[in-house]
């Protein structure tokens, strides 16, 4: 059963929380972060992308680096740009985008939870960015941004919920990017104490974004809890920092690729090719976006194809098979293209839904791709069936959108 715990947030002032927060550190490059924080010292850019207070071109994982993280953070607390809450609470955090709001209670989560698979995982992470996250938690002794988990619906839960929102909320802007941030404080003993028994009747937590971030935060208080004797299992070290949405509320957007060539086919050949697997439909001009499930739109020579998976080519009782992730990379992108490996072929990129199909457009327009392909999306109980059976998802299958906002709270590991 999950384990959840209030704790003593460390945020910005209500005055200035427009200032600190900012999008995640893994959303942007190092100059789209100079460019955003230009001009604001209290943006937490400088916490959690401090190579931005160096030269350009200073490598990321300079340990000069990672220790003005630190010194930045220390300032930000003497500054009382950031002030520790006086008393353990939940959080409700609210985001509301084009017209729907989600929301997500913010817990310290069990680091043994996620090491003994009661936090379940559906991706694969890269150990070198595990270890760069590391190095940050390491230094500022604090998990500075939250991750991303998902619960089944359950109605006592989903009842705080109701009724926090009718309450005054301590911070409720709308961020550059027109998606809007809500939170709420919970200080009443009883609703902790119901939040807390709530989700230990809760079997399992699901990580929806941020896997490298969990993995380091774990691992990271792992290494506390074995280096102290004296350890009793509450320290803040064990646990943390997570916003837990239910299922119910999340939307999975659509995560399409662009290839930078047809391996030695012509287009003719390459529809051919297709055809073999696939009814090919040509739609025309005008953007084509997938309709369901096993069906995929194809952008090339300035035309859109609709591409229909033949029966037999997958399998709708497997969890991996039924993916259209799976059919694509399987039956298009391996066996006609010869991209085996989409984390590391130089061929491939990768385009995120809240991007719109017209990016995929222009960047085949553009000469840089010679075609685009666009998926419809996974589901959210896709993504549990897959973590519930221990399996895990293709690279690049699942796009979040919208993206916590950092900067919000702040869990220390004191």
């Amino acid at each position: 059963m999950a384990t959840v715990k209030p704790f003593r947030g460390i945020r910005p002032p209500k005055d200035l929380v427009q200032n600190v927060a900012s999008r995640p550190y893994d959303v942007l490059s190092s100059d789209e972060a100079r460019v955003e924080a230009n001009g604001n010292p209290m943006s937490l850019y400088h916490i959690i992308k401090p190579e931005i207070d160096f030269p350009q071109g200073t490598p990321e994982d300079d340990p000069a680096v990672y220790r003005k993280a630190l010194e930045n953070f220390t300032l930000f607390k003497k500054n009382r740009w950031l002030i520790q809450d006086s008393s353990e609470r939940y959080y409700i955090y609210a985001q509301t985008m084009n017209g729907h709001t989600q929301y997500g209670f913010v817990v310290a989560a069990s680091v043994q939870d996620y090491l003994s698979g009661k936090i379940k995982k559906h991706e694969l992470t890269r150990r070198e960015k595990e270890e760069d996250r590391m190095r940050h938690i390491r230094v500022t002794n604090a998990n500075i941004e939250p991750v991303f988990l998902a619960f089944p619906h359950n109605p006592t839960l989903e009842n705080i919920i109701k009724q926090t929102a009718t309450s005054q909320p301590e911070y409720d802007f709308v961020a550059d990017d027109g998606i809007r941030h809500t939170l709420w404080c919970i200080t009443l003993e009883d609703t902790i104490t119901t939040i807390t028994q709530t989700f230990a009747q809760i079997p399992y937590l699901y990580i929806a974004d941020g896997h490298h971030r969990t993995a380091a935060a774990a691992h990271v208080g792992e290494e506390k809890a074995n280096a102290d004797p004296n350890r009793t299992g509450n320290e803040e070290y064990n646990f943390l920092l997570a916003v837990c949405f239910p299922q119910s509320h999340l939307h999975v957007m659509d995560y399409n690729r662009v290839v930078k060539d047809l391996n030695g086919l012509t287009p003719d050949e390459f529809l051919n090719e297709l055809r073999k697997n696939f009814s090919v439909d040509e739609i025309g001009e005008n953007e084509y976006k997938p309709q369901k499930l096993h069906e995929f739109a194809l952008y090339l020579r300035g035309k859109w194809f609709r591409l229909t998976a033949r029966p037999g080519t997958y399998d709708d009782s497997d969890p991996i098979g039924v993916l259209d992730v799976s059919i694509s990379s399987n039956l298009i992108l391996r066996d006609i293209l010869g991209i085996t490996d989409l984390r590391t072929d130089k061929r491939i990129d990768f385009v995120g839904g809240i991007r719109g199909l017209s990016e995929l457009k222009r960047r085949v327009d553009s000469g840089e791709m010679e075609m685009a392909l666009a998926l419809y999306p996974v589901t959210m109980q896709q993504i549990i069936d897959i973590a519930d059976t221990g399996n895990i998802m293709p690279p690049k299958a699942t796009w979040f959108e919208p993206k916590l906002r950092s900067g919000l709270i702040i869990h220390s590991l004191e």
